[in-house]
């Protein structure tokens, strides 16, 4: 079979494959990081998928592009991949995989534009309804600000100097270690980088609304990183406390009742930190972490075999 075929194929099996069977695990529950860890390692693989075959297709259609991609290779590595066979759509193919991985980088970068510009807005509105007084030191250098209001709520703003938001009313119902597992929750969020994560998968859930492994990768993502917070901050004040925090901090916004939207999350989440599920066994996270690191490299197995075939 042609390579860049076989890369399409094997990406198209790894995108309809992978999320199914993802989803309808009841372990990524158990093993958020885990679970995280497995998603990107599958995104990754169809990614590179694409990319390799980009880079084939570009190489049968254009002289100079073989040049740089065999630059290194002898003249039977070449003839090894059979470029000629597939020289007539191998053009068609390079470019429209080629606007695919423009399309991408495009979706990346206006998504880290959005998140800027909705993270200075935010930080307008804190100054605004946080004013220093003269003399004081700049508020972005406080990690914690309380805000007045009427609604318990709390937020995390990523960025160079991280802070954690939350409103009077918010430390009016938390009592004991609540508010410090609140701060705990969302110091895992900021220590693990979940931002940059989350704009990611959403850049590539916008930019290819089509692709359900893109869609489905978004939406376990914002998911996984709520669940891999909570476990951060129950593995130091106790799952108990979490959950408590999050009833106080959600209670009047209807999610725990029949107002509440079928897709809440945060009733699952109180479920699961109230009748936690044991954990997998050591062995299986390991093997379950191996395993999902070897995915992207199957791509480069697919598409290095002839050339290493042929050094024999």
């Amino acid at each position: 079979m042609m390579v860049p075929l076989a890369l399409l194929v094997l990406g198209a099996l790894a995108a309809s494959l992978a999320p199914r069977v993802l989803t309808r695990s009841s372990w990524p529950d158990r093993e958020p990081v885990l679970a995280l860890w497995v998603w990107q390692c599958v995104v990754a693989a169809v990614l590179m998928c694409c990319v390799l075959a980009m880079a084939l297709s570009a190489a049968a259609a254009w002289q100079a592009v073989r040049g740089h991609v065999f630059a290194p290779a002898p003249s039977g590595v070449v003839e090894a991949y059979r470029l000629g066979a597939y020289e007539t759509w191998a053009a068609p193919l390079a470019v429209l995989l080629a606007c695919g991985g423009a399309w991408t980088g495009a979706m990346l970068l206006r998504e880290i534009r959005d998140a800027r510009l909705r993270r200075r807005h935010r930080r307008a509105e804190l100054r605004a309804r946080a004013p220093r007084l003269p003399g004081e030191e700049s508020a972005e250098g406080d990690r914690l600000v309380v805000l007045e209001g009427e609604r318990p709520d709390a937020w995390w703003l990523p960025g160079a100097a991280p802070q954690l938001v939350i409103t009077t009313a918010a430390l009016r119902r938390l009592r004991g270690h609540q508010l410090d597992a609140v701060l705990e929750h969302e110091q895992g969020h900021a220590r693990a980088r979940h931002d940059w994560l989350l704009h990611c998968a959403d850049a590539l859930a916008t930019g290819f609304r089509r692709v359900p492994v893109f869609g489905a990768f978004r939406d376990q993502v914002h998911r996984l990183v709520e669940l891999a917070a909570d476990d951060v901050a129950s593995r130091r004040y106790g799952r108990m406390t979490i959950a408590l925090a999050l009833v106080e901090l959600n209670e009047d916004r209807g999610v725990f009742g029949p107002c509440g939207t079928p897709r809440a999350l945060v009733p699952q989440r109180v479920q699961r930190l109230l009748a936690p599920a044991p954990r997998l066994p050591v062995g299986r996270r390991l093997r379950t972490g191996a395993v999902a690191s070897l995915v992207p490299v199957v791509p480069l197995l697919v598409a290095f075999v002839p050339g290493l075939s042929a050094l024999r």
